[in-house]
């Protein structure tokens, strides 16, 4: 799956919409990056982006980002109520999906490089990018703002990451960056059954991890303890990495827990959620729903969805459409307008409207399309969804068991197999898209120019590689497909016995995926030059399509023998 990061730089300008239009049109400018939020602050003077896309491409918007704030706000005539010491005052990188925070690191690093050497603009590196400790904390790094630069950055403690250690005018003019990487950051509400702040902050302090002020006796009115420098201590609340507050929305005549949950990794929205019920029980009050401020990863949303499947005890291995359903009725995120993953989940904002995939399809269209003298989807399309059919049997095989009454001690086992299952489903379902696209990028090579040495020397080059990619994908299918037999198998044996002939029609359906997406790496690897690698991929093709015919061998005897008794 793709690497999503999302970055969330804040400009010191937040009046002049021309200024801000010239800076986002920057980040829109590159392909491969989502402008989703920007939100400009005339008291602060300062405007936040959120931008999201895949790391190469957002590093580059936000570099351009940068370079164009540079050119267009000048410090030495910013005020503004926000802390601040930079044009680009801070750019930090967040992880969203299928990439490490080790990673985003280095991206942080790369980016904060290019920042530093060739925009001559000073850098200092936060939260989890620091080189030291001492600059991990992001008011450690700007202590004193922009005034206090002038000594500050000459000096050995705190000479800039990356960048320019002096002061001159082309400092002064665009100030310094903080560039970071740290966790997602999501802004949640928890809609309550009344109107009293008091009663929402006495449950937002029971929560956020700051607590409430402790004191002498009473708990309420009892002097405030504190400690020897004089400030209040603190009884610690019981959510780390979670920001709240009581308030009361007009709009909507209900108060709610506001809450910024700082690092979902340590407190996901499903955990806070449920701290927040458990609270507002022990005080009286009811949660009536919750609201999502702004976008969500989808692993927030999937994650809280099996959270409460799990609760219910019910298997975790169902679609992803069907596990986010569960997400939104369980957390009431449609209590005060309706919630549309669409427009809330990063990844769903991403997806291309415009491409009609095939898997979108419905089975008529997909059926016509086939038929048609178009020469894809052809067999290896085919194939990849056989093969997705055929383990979809298994994984229903595997929910209907973990649901069967009777059988309430088992749904786990039950649910693991379904899971494992779905993951194979969902793989099989992108390569029947995949399998067309390689037989395009064959037709696109061959289709090259070739009125020169040259030409045909890089057509015959994109062809070869075209050609290669098309064994590939058709093996990939193999690979999977072959994988699913081992949850097929599984359901057979110990699976719901009424449904034991799905078990045995998905074996069916596999063995044919595998021995037609063989069929299409054999045809495919005849014009390849790369004889080794033919060899090779041939070689374990044949093993794979001979383990697949003994395994639904297999599994068709454990089958009939328990349909004839």
């Amino acid at each position: 799956m793709e690497k999503l990061i999302e970055c969330v730089p804040n400009f010191s300008e937040g009046r002049d919409m021309n200024v801000i239009k010239q800076i986002t049109d920057q980040i829109e400018s590159v392909e491969g990056v989502k402008l989703l939020d920007v939100d400009p602050g005339k008291a602060t003077n300062r405007t936040v982006v959120t931008f999201v896309g895949t790391p190469d491409e957002v590093v580059e918007a936000a570099f351009l980002a940068v370079k164009k704030a540079k050119e267009l706000i000048d410090m030495r005539n910013h005020k503004g109520a926000h802390p601040r010491f930079g044009a680009t005052d801070v750019c930090p990188l967040v992880p969203v999906s299928n990439i490490t925070m080790e990673e985003v690191v280095e991206y942080a690093h790369k980016l904060a490089k290019r920042i530093g050497e060739e925009l001559n603009v000073p850098v200092y590196c936060y939260e989890f990018a620091a080189r030291e400790e001492k600059r991990r904390n992001l008011a450690a790094c700007r202590e004193g703002e922009y005034e206090a630069l002038p000594k500050r950055i000459v000096t050995e403690e705190w000479k800039p990451d990356f960048g320019p250690a002096e002061w001159n005018e082309e400092v002064a003019k665009s100030g310094v960056t903080a560039v970071g990487a740290r966790n997602f950051l999501i802004a949640y509400n928890v809609n309550l059954n009344t109107t009293s702040t008091r009663r929402a902050n006495a449950v937002a302090f029971d929560v956020r991890e700051r607590g409430r002020v402790k004191r002498e006796g009473d708990p309420l009115t009892g002097k405030i303890v504190k400690d020897e420098n004089g400030n209040p201590v603190y009884e610690p609340g019981m959510l780390k990495a979670v920001k709240a507050i009581g308030w009361y929305i007009e709009e909507y005549g209900i108060a709610q827990i506001s809450m910024n949950l700082t690092d979902i990794t340590v407190t996901p929205l499903h955990v806070a959620y449920d701290a927040v019920y458990e609270r507002c029980n022990a005080r009286g009050l009811r949660v009536t729903g919750s609201e999502l401020v702004g976008v969500v990863p989808l692993k927030a949303m999937l994650d809280a969805g099996k959270y409460f499947l799990r609760k219910q005890r019910r298997s975790t291995g169902i679609p992803e459409k069907e596990i986010i359903k569960i997400a939104v009725k369980s957390l009431g995120l449609d209590d005060l307008y309706p919630f549309d993953p669409d427009k809330k989940i990063i990844e769903y904002l991403l997806k291309d409207k415009s491409k009609k995939s095939l898997v979108d399809m419905n089975l008529t269209d997909f059926a016509d399309e086939t038929a048609s003298e178009s020469p894809a989807p052809g067999g290896g399309s085919i194939s990849a969804y056989v093969g997705a059919l055929g383990v979809s049997l298994g994984t229903m095989v595997a929910n209907l068991s973990s649901h069967k009454r009777g059988w309430d001690d088992r749904w786990e086992e039950f649910s693991n197999w379904a899971e494992k299952g779905m993951a194979i489903q969902q793989e099989l379902l992108k390569l029947v898209d995949e399998d067309t696209n390689a037989f395009n990028k064959i037709m696109d090579a061959f289709g090259l120019p070739k009125g020169t040495d040259e030409e045909k020397a890089a057509r015959k080059k994109a062809i070869q590689e075209a050609t290669k990619y098309a064994i590939e994908v058709p093996f990939r299918v193999m690979k999977k497909s072959y994988e699913s037999l081992e949850v097929i198998r599984a359901m057979a044996e110990i699976g719901n016995p009424n449904s034991v002939s799905d078990a045995g029609v998905g074996a069916l359906c596999v063995r044919s995926a595998v021995m037609g997406a063989y069929l299409n790496v054999k045809i495919n690897a005849s014009g390849l030059d790369d004889k080794e690698f033919v060899e090779k991929i041939l070689s374990e093709g044949k093993e794979i399509e001979d383990k697949t015919l003994q395994e639904e061998k297999e599994i068709l005897e454990i089958v009939n023998k328990k349909i004839e008794g």
